[in-house]
């Protein structure tokens, strides 16, 4: 009787390379893998990283959040009705205004509870960003600097050049008091302080000061935030009528 010879298992298929290609191309361009699926999270989590790029592209050698790239992400997570929370995590040095504001008025004007982290950074323009969401956190370490609308390059010297730059100003200022605790007094006193930054006015708060003047809700980290981000989702949920 001839001995039956088992068939071998079955090596693990492997992802097809195109597959391969395509998630190492998201992870470069975006950071991140993508919407996660059903099962895998409720929360999705949302970088902003390095200078925020707007509508001249930056150098290759300069680590950039594109604005381009960040506005479909909200409008996917805004329409994913798997995604229940959104997660901000922060680490920027700032950059174009309207790009900012863009993705700051994006944040903000999403149905779905929203929370932010400063980690590190939340400099200039990321701070509309900071506070655009339904609750903020910012890491005892981390920094926030405050300082007036401020031009690169050719510059015009025209009176209309000013009233540009004042009105454009006037929206950062406007939009952080609606979305923060702070004042529109305490914010300009904290914008044109002298002798805070080299070379220039403002002022660079550090992570306890941001709450002390009510620009963060609360100093905290990643676990304290998603603690946050969950309470606001079980707040958010419809209240189930008892039979």
């Amino acid at each position: 009787m001839e001995n039956e010879q088992q068939p071998a298992p079955e090596a693990p298929k492997e992802k097809p390379q195109e597959e391969k290609s395509a998630l190492v191309e998201k992870i470069q361009a975006l950071g991140q893998t993508g919407v996660p699926d059903m099962g895998a999270s409720n929360i999705h989590c949302m970088t902003v990283v390095g200078q925020i790029e707007g509508h001249m592209q930056l150098p290759p050698q300069n680590k950039t959040t594109k604005y381009e790239h960040m506005i479909p992400q909200l409008v996917a997570v805004e329409q994913n009705q798997k995604i229940e929370g959104l997660l901000i995590i922060l680490n920027t040095v700032g950059g174009d205004v309207e790009a900012g504001l863009a993705l700051s008025e994006m944040i903000a004007s999403l149905s779905k509870p929203t929370v932010t982290l400063v980690l590190g950074g939340g400099h200039s323009i990321g701070v509309p960003i900071a506070t655009a969401a339904s609750y903020s956190f910012i890491a005892q370490t981390a920094t926030m600097t405050i300082h007036p609308v401020r031009l690169t390059g050719l510059v015009i010297g025209v009176p209309q050049t000013f009233e540009y730059l004042d009105k454009m100003q006037d929206r950062v200022i406007n939009f952080v008091t609606a979305h923060s605790g702070v004042s529109e007094e305490k914010f300009k006193e904290l914008m044109f302080s002298k002798g805070n930054l080299t070379r220039d006015i403002g002022t660079n708060v550090i992570g306890t000061d941001a709450v002390k003047y009510g620009l963060i809700n609360e100093v905290g980290g990643i676990g304290q935030a998603l603690k946050k981000l969950n309470e606001l989702i079980d707040e958010n949920k419809p209240n189930e009528v008892v039979q």
